[in-house]
């Protein structure tokens, strides 16, 4: 086991913040919208705070749940304190992680517009379902008072890059969707 952190370990950390989480409440939050900002698998959001509590960053305690106990993890010091000198180092440059990017890519190869077309579309009811998982998380946000200020900003940038994979989802639709070599609206 690393005794590194690593993305993950930080984002596990804020995830937990101070109000602190199960791993079923780590999951959730992605699944409710998490999954936008930050590509992780479940199976890594429920091993990753057993290994920070082994290196002394959250501690743990059982609590009832629905049908079996659960493990409750909270920031000791040591994690408040490395989260903190964490959220003050400058981020990294922000990238855009979407197949659509090779699979547009790809269309000289495919030799399809149409189809090329028909399958990009598909996103569509992806985005609608992304929205409605945002909609979702933005309604619980008074259960997070100590953090409302800050996630109405987060779900502002969801909603935001939502609008703009829309926007340039129509802009394929025209650009595709037209005769090769006719003037489109975008410009080289």
């Amino acid at each position: 086991m690393s005794d590194k952190l690593n993305n993950v370990s930080f984002v596990t950390l804020a995830l937990i913040g101070k109000g602190g989480a199960s791993p079923h409440d780590l999951v959730d939050m992605l699944r409710r919208g998490g999954d936008l900002y930050y590509a992780v698998a479940p199976s890594r959001l429920y091993a990753e705070p057993k290994r920070l509590k082994e290196l002394g960053y959250v501690t743990s305690v059982k609590r009832p749940g629905k049908t079996r106990e659960k493990t409750f993890y909270t920031l000791t010091r040591k994690g408040l304190a490395a989260l903190r000198r964490w959220t003050l180092e400058p981020p990294a440059t922000p990238r855009i992680q979407n197949e659509a990017i090779p699979k547009l890519l790809s269309g000289d190869i495919t030799g399809d517009d149409a189809r090329l077309l028909e399958t990009l579309l598909t996103l569509r009811p992806q985005l609608d379902a992304q929205k409605a998982r945002l909609a979702e998380g933005r309604a619980r946000l008074e259960s997070l008072a100590h953090r409302e200020r800050y996630l109405l900003l987060v779900h502002d940038l969801g909603e935001r890059m939502i609008e703009t994979q829309r926007e340039w989802l129509d802009d394929v639709e025209r650009e595709l969707g037209q005769t090769p070599g006719a003037s489109g609206k975008l410009r080289a």
